[in-house]
């Protein structure tokens, strides 16, 4: 009968096991799903991206502008932006946490003393110490620390993506302190002419030679102008904090930005050596359905037997000393364990296990999309913004033409006053717009490389 029930035993903890592998079996391989996912991405996409050219080739977002003040701000946002900061600290906790996860696969030693004395009789002291081991039967413990190893790397992936950002928004609040300090000084150009016109109509005024509605509208014109000049000002004065808040600083920034924008760089020639794969946010994404995965096969396999061995060496002596160093006794204790029921916990466990992979790949497939969004919409305003600052400079040319040829005529008599100002107003307002576009298709080409996954050196 006793042989009987071991054997009885034994059948269940085999089919247990069966079962168990056999639900391990049939879970989909997400991480083969987004590969695919990307080829046909790259299949479909990256032909159409490649038709820009007449650009230098780059490799880095570093690379995009050569400014050693850039560089220099680049450098103290790396170092200080808290926000950077505090995305190391978790990416150093997880360093942390793969230490301990593979302390689970090795031995643990654990040594303890004790002292007891009762009524009656002399203080008893104990001294053991005992050793304990799992065997990684199934490599359950080996693929919880390659999960714990996937983690740490999708969360060096996300710390390169937020250097990334905070390079890229740098750079771009670098681009716009130029831009905002242009359309200050292209609106007191505006000023000074409109004030300079308000003289000479309420000049003319006082001669009889105006009306006062020719007045008034000058003196809309002046005030407008002054008003804008305030928001233009003010416009600066935010980007210069924003500057300031990347690169962690409260205090005023001591630096004098560049009175011209400066050259940037991006090749699409070499887009297949550029392509989405180097976004860290999708390398991100992928390592974490590989993680997931090995967590729901840990999840299944703590539904198997574990094998166990223990060793402890004891001694019970009048002191301490002799507890320590007398003649211990020692035991060795091996154990198979196979568990049975739980309530549905473990089972539990292995399917929302499984559905956080299946949650990880739609993770995947979002990032995915949103980086195509990301390149096509950077790319079709790098069209847009190259054929715009063509046409409003070819514009802003024949205003300046057309703003001499009635400067000429003014000076005749030939026009009227409103004319003149008129051609004035046009051609301030299209400098205006071509160097707010300037700035724009910088900007755009700064969105365009962090879209492409162009970085910063790790």
């Amino acid at each position: 009968m006793l042989n009987r029930s071991f054997l009885n035993l034994a059948l269940l903890c085999l089919s247990l096991v069966l079962a168990a592998c056999s639900n391990t079996e049939k879970r989909k391989d997400y991480a083969e799903l987004a590969k695919q996912e990307l080829d046909a991405t790259s299949e479909s996409k990256i032909t159409q991206w490649q038709t820009m050219d007449n650009v230098a080739p780059v490799s880095y977002l570093t690379d995009l502008i050569q400014d050693e003040q850039l560089d220099g701000l680049i450098s103290k946002a790396l170092k200080a932006n808290p926000s950077l900061q505090k995305t190391q600290l978790t990416l150093q906790a997880s360093l942390w946490s793969l230490k301990s996860q593979q302390g689970e696969s090795l031995p643990s030693v654990e040594a303890g003393l004790s002292g007891n004395k009762t009524e009656g009789s002399d203080t008893n002291y104990k001294a053991n110490l005992s050793v304990s081991w799992e065997a990684d039967l199934w490599q359950k413990l080996a693929q919880a620390e390659q999960a714990t190893a996937k983690t740490l790397a999708s969360d060096e992936a996300l710390y390169q993506a937020s250097r990334d950002t905070l390079v890229a928004n740098v750079i771009k609040t670098w681009l716009a302190i130029t831009a905002k300090q242009h359309a200050i000084e292209i609106e007191q150009k505006r000023l000074t002419l409109l004030e300079a016109n308000e003289k000479l109509i309420l000049k003319r005024f006082r001669n009889g030679l105006g009306n006062l509605e020719e007045l008034d509208e000058s003196r809309t014109s002046t005030s407008k102008s002054k008003a804008d000049l305030v928001e233009y000002k003010e416009n600066l004065a935010i980007e210069i904090r924003n500057l300031q808040l990347y690169l962690g600083k409260t205090d005023a920034l001591d630096f004098i930005a560049n009175q011209s924008y400066p050259d940037v760089s991006l090749t699409l020639s070499d887009l297949p050596e550029q392509n989405l794969q180097r976004r860290p946010d999708l390398k991100a994404a992928y390592l974490a359905i590989e993680a997931a995965d090995l967590n729901t096969s840990v999840a299944y396999k703590d539904m198997l037997p574990s094998i166990s061995l223990s060793a402890t060496l004891s001694e019970t002596a009048a002191s301490p000393r002799a507890a320590l160093f007398g003649s211990p006794i020692w035991s060795l204790l091996a154990q198979i364990t196979q568990p049975l029921y739980r309530g549905g916990q473990l089972k539990a466990a292995a399917e929302i296990a499984k559905l956080k992979t299946a949650q990880a790949y739609q993770d995947y497939r979002d990032t995915l999309l949103t980086a195509v969004n990301e390149v096509e919409n950077t790319l079709g305003q790098e069209r847009v913004l190259s054929q715009q600052v063509r046409h409003i400079n070819e514009a802003l040319f024949s205003a300046k033409k057309n703003l001499t040829q009635y400067e000429k005529k003014y000076r005749t008599g030939l026009v009227e006053l409103n004319d003149l100002i008129n051609a004035q107003t046009t051609a301030f307002d299209l400098e205006a717009q071509l160097d707010n576009l300037i700035y724009q298709h910088l900007s755009n080409r700064v969105d365009l490389g962090l879209a492409l996954g162009l970085g910063v050196k790790p």
